[in-house]
C-alpha cells in the first residue's frame, strides 16, 4: 500500500456505493460506525471522524456518543471534522457564527447538531480529541490552493474578506494537524488563504 505522507489511512464506510470517493491507496473496511467496537480501532494511533448525516441531526450526537464508549482509555487521538458555525464571532467566546442574524436558515440545523458535538467532546475526560472546524464557506467544488492556516476558535476571514476552504485543502490541512501533536483536546479551525 502506497502511503500518504507516511500514513496507512483505513476507511471505515457503512454504504459501499462511496468506495469510489476514497483514495486508491486507502484500505477500505465496510462496516457501520455504530457497529464499531473497542477491538475495530485497538490498533490506530489516529481516527479521524468524518461523519456526516443531514437529515436524521439526532445522530451527530448519537455518533459521538458511540465513540466516546469505544474510545474510553484508549491511545488513539480522535480527530473530528466539525463544523463553523460554532466558530466565535468575539473575543470573550460568547457570540457564535450561527448567532448572527445573516446566517443561512437552511445550516443553522446542522451547525447546531456539530455544536452539540464539540460541547460534548469539551467534558470528555476520558480519551483525546482535536474537532477541526472549517470555514464559513466548505465545498468539494472549491480548487485546492495549497495556502491555508491554522485558527484558533474565533472565526476569521482572509486577506479577500472571505471565510473559505476546500474539501482538498481542509484534508491537507487535517493531515498537518494529526501530524502535529501540540493540538489535544481544543478546537481549532483552517481557513483558505
Amino acid at each position: 500500500m502506497r502511503l500518504i505522507r507516511n500514513l496507512e489511512p483505513v476507511c471505515f464506510i457503512r454504504n459501499n456505493s462511496k468506495m469510489n470517493e476514497f483514495l486508491p491507496q486507502a484500505k477500505i473496511a465496510q462496516k457501520d460506525l455504530f457497529e464499531l467496537d473497542f477491538k475495530d480501532l485497538i490498533d490506530f494511533d489516529i481516527i479521524i471522524d468524518a461523519f456526516g448525516e443531514w437529515e436524521n441531526l439526532s445522530l451527530h450526537k448519537k455518533h459521538i456518543e458511540c465513540l466516546s464508549v469505544i474510545l474510553q482509555g484508549s491511545k488513539a487521538k480522535l480527530f473530528v471534522v466539525g463544523g463553523a458555525g460554532s466558530l466565535y464571532m468575539d473575543e470573550n467566546h460568547t457570540t457564535r457564527l450561527m448567532d448572527m442574524p445573516d446566517f443561512p436558515k437552511e445550516y443553522l440545523d446542522i451547525a447546531k447538531a456539530s455544536a452539540e458535538v464539540l460541547e460534548f467532546l469539551r467534558n470528555e475526560k476520558g480519551f483525546k480529541w482535536v474537532y477541526v472546524s472549517p470555514s464559513a464557506i466548505f465545498s468539494p467544488d472549491l480548487p485546492k490552493s495549497n495556502h491555508y492556516k491554522i485558527i484558533g476558535e474565533k472565526f476569521e476571514v482572509n486577506a479577500n474578506n472571505e471565510s473559505k476552504i476546500s474539501y482538498s485543502d481542509y484534508a491537507s490541512a487535517m493531515i498537518d494537524i494529526v501530524l502535529n501533536s501540540c493540538y489535544e483536546n481544543t478546537r481549532i479551525g483552517v481557513i483558505s488563504l
